[in-house]
């Protein structure tokens, strides 16, 4: 056998072999996209929208009614006089003897005992127990 007859034998199977190779990839390629086309997207759109969704959401269901309770108690301790019960944060209850314009109220706790506690103390008022 004279080599430079294989090698023609052996570039024809790779030049054939070339064509059908081509053929398979060409059917399991995308389709090009053109050069000016935006991106696709997947269904929901770019994850920017999505968070600003899930912050939307967030903003309705926990965010703005702890705003508005916050809204109510300020407003009840706003008005706040003299004579009334009161509980305070640390579970303490007296009657408002006095309010100081320091933003304090001088509270009656026990038969002589008076003391002086925050507005931001106070939870909030209690029903007269006289009834």
């Amino acid at each position: 056998m004279n080599p430079q007859d294989s090698a023609p034998a052996a570039d024809a199977a790779v030049v054939s072999a070339a064509p059908a190779a081509a053929e398979t990839s060409a059917t399991t390629e995308q389709p090009a996209v053109p050069a000016g086309a935006p991106p696709q997207q997947g269904a929901f759109g770019s994850p920017m929208i999505i968070m600003l969704l899930m912050f939307a959401i967030l903003y309705f269901v926990m965010i703005r009614p702890q705003q508005r309770k916050e809204k109510e108690r300020r407003a009840q301790i706003d008005a706040l006089r003299a004579g009334v019960r009161v509980l305070f944060c640390g579970g303490m209850i007296g009657t408002i003897e006095e309010v100081k314009k320091e933003g304090t109220f001088l509270v009656r706790v026990a038969d002589g005992v008076v003391v002086e506690i925050a507005r931001g103390a106070v939870e909030r008022p209690l029903p007269d127990a006289k009834a």
